[in-house]
């Protein structure tokens, strides 16, 4: 090769890593993480032999934010879908109490994905001091885990030894069955949300129960996007499943039916009544109005916001499951009288 001729690039080094670290130090991958994040979790002397090691060997961590102190103001509400309309009275609700007790309020959008919730989380978490999280699609036992690192109140959402709130759904789910039962319906279709969602298998079981104490029939058709065109989508499931009633998992998706339904030519509520879940502003403002079933978003959270706050400052639960707040069912056009043959 002669002396003008280039020089062939040489491998990229390698950054290190937080388990390269480790492995010198002779520590685990979660005891560095908490030396550069939670200093105040490991012993001072296990603290400099970490940090020494990681100096020697060029590591430096990279925080997602400025941390700050533990009792910091700072609230985060995590939402499932910050597009639903849903969400709107809930946000409303943290914010105006934590406002009023001196609390700023960050606000992720978790997109219903368990994944990103946690990734989130974990990000923010030696930031916070406090969490909500609203419809939250990770497991019971992440749950759990996270709330012995940071105080935790869940909305929409039961989980054993833990804060929370929710609407009491087997009340609303009764109401609407009732409802449709009055007017001749024998057989009610359930449109279903999520599979990882608490809220659906609870409103889901209650139809069943409310079907086997009226002597009904009623048919879940399969999970789609909680969305306007997920329940686009699931239209021709739903008459084909021959019911001749549905109650949708929400108002997204109930407006969506009746979207696909008005398209086709098919009427609501002459051949299908249709009933939502959320009591959204768009479900008075569609033709026909939406008969649907509504909790008290504004109060859902509002109870959520304040409990944290009192959880932050040293509070107990004093309850032994989720407080329960009631739901009421909003009549108007879409449902009606069995259809005639």
């Amino acid at each position: 090769m002669t002396d003008d001729a280039p020089a062939r690039p040489g491998p990229i080094p390698r950054s290190v890593t937080i388990y390269d670290v480790a492995e010198v130090a002779g520590v685990s991958a979660s005891t560095v993480s908490r030396v550069f994040s939670r200093p105040g979790r490991v012993s001072a002397r296990m603290a400099q032999h970490v940090r020494e090691v990681a100096e020697r060997l060029g590591y430096h961590a990279e925080l997602p934010m400025p941390a700050l102190r533990r009792d910091s103001h700072l609230i985060a509400l995590a939402v499932s879908d910050i597009t639903n309309p849903a969400y709107s009275g809930i946000i409303r609700g943290v914010q105006a109490a934590a406002a009023e007790r001196g609390h700023a309020l960050i606000l992720l959008d978790t997109q219903e994905s368990a994944e990103l919730e946690k990734e989130q989380l974990t990000q923010l978490l030696p930031s916070l001091g406090g969490v909500v999280l609203a419809s939250p699609r990770v497991s019971d036992q992440q749950l759990r885990m996270l709330a012995k690192q940071v105080p935790l109140v869940l909305i929409n959402r039961a989980a054993i030894g833990l804060a929370g709130v929710v609407p009491d759904n087997g009340r609303g789910v009764r109401r609407a069955v009732e409802h449709l039962a009055s007017f001749g319906h024998t057989c009610i279709a359930y449109l279903a949300g999520p599979e990882d969602s608490w809220t659906d298998g609870i409103r889901w079981r209650a139809m069943r129960e409310a079907a086997l104490e009226l002597e009904l029939t009623v048919v879940r058709v399969a999970s789609r996007a909680p969305t306007v065109s997920g329940g686009q989508a699931a239209s021709e499931d739903v008459l084909n499943s021959r019911a001749t009633a549905v109650i949708a998992f929400n108002d997204l998706m109930a407006i969506g039916l009746m979207h696909a339904y008005g398209a086709a030519g098919i009427r609501v509520p002459d051949r299908l009544s249709v009933v939502g879940f959320d009591n959204t502003m768009a479900a008075g403002l569609v033709t026909p109005a939406l008969t649907t079933v509504g909790a008290p978003m504004l109060q859902l959270g509002g109870i959520a916001a304040s409990n944290v706050i009192a959880l932050a400052a040293g509070a107990r639960w004093q309850h032994d499951g989720p407080i329960t707040v009631p739901m009421r069912l909003v009549v108007r056009d879409s449902t009606g009288p069995l259809p005639r043959p």
